[in-house]
């Protein structure tokens, strides 16, 4: 190796590692920022535009789009040889770029006149044509792959499986960047792109998807797609779903509180004076349910809640920390997944289905919580509505949910009638239902799911309101003395 073109935008070690480079008997083309942070560090190179001889122009815009360049990121040696020689141009062996801040910059929301200026141009086009010519060219476009590249050269040289692996990452790079620009041009003026490009990182194979003939893998490194388990076996895929489904729910709650998921949907939810009476609260929900279960909790585990879990069979385990002495009990159920719960990512939602996907975004709102009865609700009954109303949220619709102020008591789920959801809810239930609180994920369209919770004993309900039949429903509310709030916003979920 006996040539690096350093031009980068981030800075971070950049001094540092063509000290190394130097060091090494590599010499240096650099330019512009770089070049004067090489400068002021007394690390010799050449100027980019003294080697090309053409000078920078366009205030920058062009600078190395040139043969001299070009040709020595995509010469192939032992085959190019002889015309690289022809047109003086000698080989680079090694590129390190990383590229304008479009994708931050364009959050600062820009003039389009300005922002354009941040599109990196020849950037992209050095990564692209080193990456294609990996056999013979090392391209560096992240930080954090500068020891890699000094550590190998110490070695002896960069090894094929190291290019490559660069080559994937610079490939990758390219195009979450030109996703980035396509994204944005496109939905100006517009809520959503005409053309939508994603990208995820960190993809990781699993072992079978939701069932065991199927094939599948996470992708993602921050929130839960990145959550990996400090104990325990490796995620599966429903793992990750109820996971997902499990902390979602439980940012919902400051107060002390335990989730307990399984299938996609809580079967017991409680708060408590402590992470222990919230636990065994929520497991006595439904604990036939719970057996197998994905648990979430919002404080740390002590040993009396991880010596409660492990008494059952549990496969996931999520909270902000673990005590010493918690961690040493749990460690005897190998099997059970024990994760920290990461900060929240919130992001669109993405669901493919045949032939394209659904995109949904949910922006900031507020509900309008309306008391429609003639009986105003208790203090008791509204902070019971409210915790009602929270897990009707994150439950499968149509979904029925009985609770008192602390603990749910009766959960239907995933029903096509919400009779039948209030039916079953009422059937699971675990305590008695005098004097509890219901609430339903969207508009009751006839009295009758009504009537079955004030039958089964609860005195308020919370809906969001809605049907033409809305008068039915609260003239039935005021014939049982229940108290009623519309909420105005409906809460499906498929």
């Amino acid at each position: 190796m006996t040539t690096a073109l350093l031009s980068v935008w981030d800075k971070t070690g950049i001094v540092s590692f063509a000290r190394s480079l130097h060091e090494l008997g590599i010499s240096i083309l650099s330019s512009g920022g770089t070049g004067k942070a090489l400068a002021e560090a007394g690390i010799p190179f050449t100027e980019v535009s003294e080697y090309t001889g053409s000078p920078e122009m366009m205030d920058g815009r062009v600078k190395t789009l040139h043969p001299k360049i070009h040709g020595g990121l995509l010469g192939r040696r032992g085959v190019d040889d002889a015309v690289m020689a022809k047109h003086g141009i000698g080989g680079i062996d090694i590129l390190c770029v990383n590229l304008y801040p479009f994708e931050m910059m364009a959050e600062k929301n820009l003039p389009l006149s300005e922002l354009v200026e941040y599109i990196d141009i020849g950037g992209p086009a050095m990564i692209r044509a080193a990456a294609k010519n990996f056999k013979d060219v090392a391209v560096i476009c992240d930080p954090s792959d500068y020891p890699l590249i000094t550590d190998a050269l110490a070695k002896g040289g960069i090894s094929d499986a190291e290019r490559l692996s660069l080559a994937k990452k610079a490939f990758s790079r390219t195009a979450a960047y030109d996703a980035a620009i396509s994204n944005h041009l496109n939905g100006i003026d517009s809520p959503f792109p005409e053309v939508l490009t994603i990208q995820f990182r960190g993809g990781r194979p699993l072992r079978y998807g939701e069932n065991p003939h199927q094939q599948a893998a996470v992708f993602g490194t921050i929130g839960i797609a990145g959550a990996i388990p400090i104990q325990g076996k490796p995620m599966s895929y429903n793992n990750y779903l109820d996971l997902n489904a499990a902390v979602g729910l439980l940012r919902e709650f400051d107060d002390t509180a335990c989730i307990i998921v399984k299938h996609n949907n809580p079967c017991g939810v409680a708060t408590g004076r402590t992470l222990l009476d919230a636990y065994i609260s929520a497991r006595d929900v439904d604990p036939i349910s719970a057996y197998g279960s994905v648990i979430a909790m919002n404080r740390e585990i002590g040993s009396d809640v991880a010596e409660a879990i492990c008494s059952t069979f549990v496969e996931v385990v999520i909270a902000p920390s673990y005590s010493e002495d918690a961690l040493r009990m749990m460690k005897a159920k190998e099997n059970m997944r024990l994760l920290t719960l990461p900060a929240p990512h919130l992001a669109d939602e993405i669901r493919s289905i045949d032939g394209g996907m659904l995109y949904m975004r949910t922006p900031p709102y507020r509900e309008h919580w309306e008391v429609v009865s003639e009986r105003e609700p208790t203090a008791k009954e509204l902070e019971a509505m409210r915790l009602a109303w929270r897990v009707c949220k994150h439950t499968k619709s149509n979904t029925i949910i009985f609770a008192d102020k602390q603990e749910t008591l009766g959960i239907g789920a995933g029903q096509m009638s919400r009779v039948d959801a209030a039916k079953i809810a009422i059937e699971k239930a675990h305590k008695p239902l005098k004097g509890s609180v219901v609430a339903s994920d969207a508009f009751l369209p006839f009295p009758d799911t009504l009537e079955v919770a004030a039958d089964a004993g609860a005195t308020a309900l919370v809906q969001p309101g809605g049907s033409i039949r809305d008068a039915e429903v609260i003239e039935a509310a005021n014939k049982r003395n229940m108290a009623m709030i519309f909420t105005g916003v409906r809460y499906f979920r498929h």
